[in-house]
């Protein structure tokens, strides 16, 4: 018999007692089994309760569904059977004779359209709609069952590709866990072997030796490894952190209550745009559009003359650590900040599979001056005439005559110290652009840049002077810019003129005029009577036709500074002639080292311009700082790239002048060494225009020698301030205003600090005086004159004298505090000055040839009958340059 009881049916739960009772009976309902499948191949079997279907029956009910009966006390043999799934529920009886029993309310009956003859149901028939429908129903389940095959492929193909890298890295990881074991296991074998030797030695060794004793404390074995319960313990692994394993807490593991609460457990995870580039690529891979092993982008990397490791990782999109590995493996080591040079950069480019591009600070000039112009944007423009010859040969007075002015009158000594720009407008309505050169000598850069940009030169030869220096050099000038030249012999008015002379000497410096069958125009001309002036400007207008002079003006202005200075209110003020294009208030241009807006545009005669076309002269107002004379100047299209541009040339110009520096400082210094220190005047040269002041630099640099030099500390543009003075006093030099003063602070500084401060006007003064000042620091010389013999006859010894030599004078005369010689055969054995020089007994002054005197040395007893004494005397020179 089993301990267990037997299991008693479940009574049904009742309401009250008798015939009719409330009854919840147990339900039955159909299971099946069904297997659930996970990821990675694993499956799990679940019991899975069926809902019954739904019928219809003949009374418009369902056989899930039906309505609530009541059940009688004597049950039938079929209903006993099967077991009722419905809710019985019985009212209370009310007397003697129980209630008749409720008959459910009936459901209103469908019209019959056909019939079922299996069950004898009556359905009715679906219209167009519900048709379609179910159409779309089933279409949809079609669609969806294509799409689920289609996913459980793709993802049976993912989970193979997972479970093949899954082997590739567990046979990895066996493989490398098999080397290391290998790899522990030989050096434990290693390490055994090598100890058993140096035991064997030990043991070899004599007790006594103490190399023996100390080899064995040094070889002794280590310790034991505790044991635990006589087995030893085993050591723990040393687990590598994956790379993919989230770090540990900033902080050391700490954490406060806002952390806590905010949950913040300080784990790194990849970004939201890392994993849509991780997606990206998985995607591409399985469909065959990206390679894992090509997949890295290459890149062109644009690479300056110096460039930071930083930047280089960063235009190469790697890590700044891989670049540094990589500089390391060349033999260079840099940090993270430390710039490395182009040759450098370019092999760690190369290295990394990128493009490179060199590039330079000069490359932001490249396409300054814009595109070349076609024949038909062309149109004629106007002659850029400079006038050029002798100081005082009538050039300022010529131009006077043609544009009826008088700017002579305000030169100052009366001579051309600033090179003019101007344009004159002929009766005929042509126009000639004038350039006036100066005439001296120190002008030479101006009459070099006046040929630079001139079209047709014009030599002014005095009638009554002739062939000068200047006049020679204007001509080289001439020849060297490959310009047509015309002769205007001036000063035909006066008595001494002769201009067959003028022609003939030319003929020397291979200038041949039209009268002896030369291509060189002569115009006898005369700016006082303004005589022939036409026959002139015709000359220049048809050597221009000749030219054919064209230009584009519908484009950026372009041009050269002709003069510039520095105006007191209006700031730089620059003299520029345009060659091309337009020039218009508004325009950003960049002039040399400097840049600027043009503010305001004027003419020659001080009138306010809107435009400038090609071979017009005018002043710009706007620049940033005064720039050179000379220099070109280009319209940009912005601010940035100008002020870009002028500051890459003042760099440029500034390592120039320090290298330059350096570079003569040493040489300097060499000669110096060699044949002795040479002395040097400093000056700082301040003038009105830039011209001015390089002129006089030049001229005073040409007067140095050997001896002495001149050190041009600062040359500038402008009034004297009080930096200047500061700088001045610091080096002890000597400041030259030209046609400039200092303001009265500068003054008073320079008054206080005893700084020299001298005025010129013209340009002799300057280089006169400071010729006058370099000869003074000259050293003087000295030169030896001869004043006469004496002949030793006789020797005396004297006490409290010494040894006095009697003496015969042969030649010339001896003073005394002369300087003397003493000479034995011919050999000069002492120099030095007389102790005393007596006749007879009295101190005499001078003793002539044909006396007799006594004369004694300075610190010297060393003479002897026969000797000679020389006489003479040292006169010192003043130096000159």
């Amino acid at each position: 018999m089993s301990d267990k009881k037997e299991a008693k049916p479940s009574k049904p739960l009742s309401l009250g007692g008798g015939a009719a009772k409330l009854e919840l009976k147990p339900k039955a309902a159909d299971a099946s089994l069904v297997r659930q499948k996970f990821s990675h191949g694993r499956t799990k079997a679940v019991t899975v309760e069926v809902k019954p279907k739904k019928r219809l029956t003949p009374t418009g009910g369902t056989a899930t569904a039906a309505p609530a009966t009541v059940a009688p006390a004597a049950a039938s043999p079929a209903a006993a059977a099967k077991p009722a799934r419905t809710l019985g529920i019985v009212p209370p009886r009310t007397g003697a004779a129980a209630a008749p029993a409720a008959k459910p309310v009936e459901a209103p009956r469908p019209t019959l359209d056909r019939r079922d003859g299996r069950q004898g149901i009556a359905l009715r028939a679906l219209t167009d709609e519900e048709k379609q429908s179910r159409l779309r129903a089933l279409e949809d389940a079609r669609k969806d069952a294509v799409v689920a095959r289609q996913r459980a492929v793709v993802d049976a193909e993912k989970r193979a590709v997972d479970e093949k890298k899954h082997q590739a890295e567990r046979e990895e990881r066996e493989k490398r866990t098999a080397e290391e074991e290998a790899r522990k296991k030989s050096e434990v074998d290693a390490k055994k072997k090598a100890e058993e030797q140096v035991q064997k030695r030990i043991a070899n060794a004599p007790p006594a030796s103490v190399a023996a004793r100390r080899a064995a404390e040094l070889l002794e074995p280590e310790a034991p490894e505790p044991k635990r319960f006589g087995v030893p313990a085993p050591k723990r692994p040393v687990l590598q952190p994956r790379r993919d394993a989230p770090r540990r807490r900033a902080g050391g593991g700490k954490i406060d209550v806002q952390r806590a609460l905010a949950g913040d457990d300080d784990v790194k995870v990849r970004s939201v745009a890392a994993m849509r580039r991780a997606n990206e690529r998985q995607r591409k891979r399985e469909l065959g559009l990206e390679d894992d092993d090509d997949g890295k982008i290459v890149r062109e990397v644009t690479i300056p003359e110096t460039i930071t490791v930083q930047e280089l990782a960063s235009r190469m999109a790697v890590r700044s650590a891989d670049v540094i590995k990589s500089l390391m493996k060349m033999g260079v080591m840099a940090t993270i900040n430390q710039p490395i040079d182009a040759d450098t950069a370019e092999l760690i480019v190369s290295e990394f599979g990128h493009t490179f591009k060199r590039v330079t600070e000069a490359d932001i000039e490249i396409g300054m001056e814009g595109v070349e112009d076609t024949p038909e944007q062309m149109l004629p423009r106007p002659p850029v005439v400079t006038v050029m010859g002798h100081v005082d040969h009538g050039k300022t007075s010529l131009l006077d005559a043609l544009r009826e002015t008088d700017v002579v009158a305000k030169e100052a000594g009366g001579i051309t110290q600033h090179i003019g720009a101007y344009q004159v407008t002929l009766p005929s309505g042509a126009k000639i652009t004038f350039l006036d050169t100066p005439g001296h000598e120190a002008f030479t850069a101006m009459r070099a840049r006046g040929a630079k940009v001139t079209d047709i030169v014009v030599l002014v030869v005095a009638a009554d002077d002739g062939i000068m220096p200047q006049t020679i050099e204007a001509i080289h000038h001439a020849k060297a810019a490959k310009v047509p030249l015309i002769v205007a012999i001036n000063k035909i008015d006066k008595p001494a003129a002769d201009s067959a002379r003028v022609r003939q000497e030319l003929l020397q410096h291979e200038v041949q005029v039209e009268e002896f069958g030369g291509d060189v125009l002569a115009v006898e001309v005369s700016a006082k009577m303004k005589t022939n002036l036409d026959k002139l400007e015709e000359g220049i207008l048809l050597q221009s036709e000749v030219l054919e002079l064209k230009a584009n003006p519908a484009r950026a202005a372009s041009g050269t500074v002709v003069e510039a200075r520095l105006e007191q209110g209006r700031g730089p003020v620059a003299t520029m002639l345009v060659l091309r294009g337009t020039l218009k208030p508004g325009d950003i241009l960049v002039a040399g080292n400097e840049w600027g807006r043009v503010r305001r545009m004027l003419d020659d005669h001080g009138h306010t311009l809107t435009s400038a076309g090609p071979a017009m002269p005018v002043e710009v107002i706007g620049l940033q700082g005064t720039p050179s004379a000379g220099d070109d100047f280009v319209v940009v299209e912005n601010e940035t790239r100008a002020r870009q541009i002028a500051e890459f040339r003042q760099r440029r110009a500034r390592q120039n002048v320090i290298s330059g520096g350096a570079r003569s400082s040493l040489e300097q210094m060499i000669k110096d060494i060699k044949e002795g220190v040479a002395k040097e005047l400093p000056v700082l040269i301040k003038g009105d225009v830039q011209g001015s002041v390089e002129a006089i630099a030049g001229a005073l640099k040409r007067l140095g020698t050997d001896n002495v030099a001149v050190r041009i500390l600062h040359q500038g543009v402008g009034g004297i301030n009080e930096s200047d003075v500061t700088l001045a006093k610091a080096s002890n030099a000597l400041i030259i205003g030209f046609n400039v003063r200092a303001n009265p602070q500068a003054r008073d500084m320079a008054k206080r600090d005893k700084v020299d401060i001298r005025y010129y006007s013209i340009i002799y003064n300057v280089t006169d005086d400071v010729k006058n000042l370099m000869a003074g620091l000259l050293s003087p010389t000295y030169h030896e004159r001869f004043l006469g013999n004496a002949e030793i006859r006789q020797v005396f010894r004297i006490t409290k004298t010494g040894t006095v030599a009697g003496c015969y004078v042969t030649d010339g005369a001896v003073k005394r505090g002369a300087k003397v010689r003493l000479l034995r055969d011919n050999v000069v054995i002492h120099e030095g000055s007389l102790k005393t020089l007596k006749r007879f007994k009295d101190e005499v002054r001078e003793v002539k040839q044909g006396f007799e005197c006594g004369m004694a040395f300075e610190n010297y007893d060393d003479i002897k009958v026969g000797d000679t004494i020389e006489c003479f005397e040292v006169e010192q020179v003043a130096g000159v340059l």
